[in-house]
């Protein structure tokens, strides 16, 4: 399978790549929907996740929703690329790679060396207020002298610093969304990796591809396999680390 997606690679020079949490997990990074994040959760807060990081929880209990968020997710700001963030780097300069399409908010890609990211769901290190729309570095959330309450307030006006992330029941930046469906258009072969294609509206992009070759890496069965020209059932690092010279 390996020598097969090897071959798919080096005859395509117009890839995207359409990624989920999978990818930044051997950086470290644990899906927050995993046993680890559901019960964190729960446990503390009596609540699910998702409630937890929706828009209008955060507007009501934004103290609540930033405890959460930092220790769950900006515990891991410092997170490092792993095989596949830099195989896709490497694949995007060679001119091969049109663009990679993540659903995660880690900044990894980027790290990485990848230029060309849509982050469908935003990215943790970018921060603004949500009066004067002032921009905020993610190491300012930290810092206590900047929050009343546990709450980032902005230095300029004392509005609400938001993380630039998109919180369930937010809508999505449209810009992003147009320039993900118009590159998976574009591309004669999709490589999707590290999710399991459950999630809507994610896996409704696959609908927009109309290359020659959908390309299926996670490590469990999706129900999208049957549609696929290669499924890998293996980690996406181990994968894309093995075949991207």
């Amino acid at each position: 399978m390996y020598e097969d997606l090897k071959k798919i690679i080096d005859g395509s020079d117009k890839m995207v790549f359409f990624g989920g949490a999978g990818v930044s997990t051997e950086s470290g990074i644990p899906d927050f929907r995993s046993e680890d994040g559901i019960h964190n959760a729960m446990t503390k807060y009596n609540l699910p996740p998702e409630v937890i990081i929706s828009l209008p929880f955060f507007e009501k209990k934004p103290e609540i929703f930033y405890d959460y968020y930092i220790s769950n997710l900006l515990r891991y700001k410092e997170a490092q690329p792993n095989k596949a963030h830099l195989a896709l780097a490497k694949l995007e300069s060679q001119n091969k790679l049109l663009a990679v399409v993540t659903q995660n908010i880690d900044g990894l890609h980027q790290k990485g060396g990848s230029k060309n990211v849509l982050e469908l769901h935003g990215s943790m290190h970018r921060n603004y207020c949500m009066k004067c729309r002032a921009f905020y570095e993610t190491d300012y959330l930290l810092e206590p002298e900047n929050c009343e309450n546990g709450v980032p307030l902005c230095k300029k006006c004392s509005g609400i610093v938001k993380p630039d992330v998109v919180l369930y029941r937010e809508h999505l930046d449209q810009k992003v969304v147009s320039a993900a469906v118009d590159a998976i258009g574009k591309a004669d072969v999709l490589i999707v990796g590290g999710t399991s294609l459950v999630v809507y509206p994610a896996a409704g992009y696959l609908n927009h591809f109309k290359g020659s070759r959908l390309i299926l890496i996670n490590k469990s069965k999706t129900d999208y396999d049957s549609m696929a020209s290669l499924v890998i059932n293996d980690s996406i690092g181990v994968v894309l680390g093995s075949v991207v010279d």
